[in-house]
């Protein structure tokens, strides 16, 4: 059983910066994709960043680009989410995710939530104006 545990959370001013870590157990790093998604209160929990399993690609959502940095150590099976110049839309609960793709070329990346196997408990980012 695959487990993630998300820490990193906490409460921000506007353009601020966070980093997110997200620490995996009972596997492989190299044979999952990892991401990371967003859960406002009232809305869909939606993808903000993904990484192949290899780290050499990645997904970022449009409303993140160029503020956020998905990367991970395999080694460790550690995934982490640099966040900068936050804003209050950033607001929500983080979740860690992860998809078994050992089948998968080790470039495959995916923000599909209903692909994801295994998630994280969540950390809650606040970002106040």
């Amino acid at each position: 059983q695959l487990q993630l545990v998300e820490s990193g959370g906490g409460s921000v001013q506007d353009g601020g910066s966070l980093r997110l870590s997200c620490a995996a157990s009972g596997g492989s790093g190299m044979n999952y994709v990892m991401g990371w998604f967003r859960q406002a209160p009232g809305k869909e929990r939606e993808a903000v960043a993904a990484i192949s399993r290899n780290g050499g690609f990645t997904y970022y959502a449009d409303s993140v680009k160029g503020r956020f940095a998905i990367s991970r150590d395999n080694a460790k099976f550690t995934v982490y989410l640099q966040m900068n110049s936050l804003k209050p839309e950033d607001t929500a609960v983080y979740y860690c995710a992860a998809k078994f793709t050992a089948y998968k070329s080790p470039s495959y990346v995916t923000a599909a939530r209903d692909e994801y196997n295994y998630w994280g408990q969540g950390t809650q980012v606040t970002v106040s104006s």
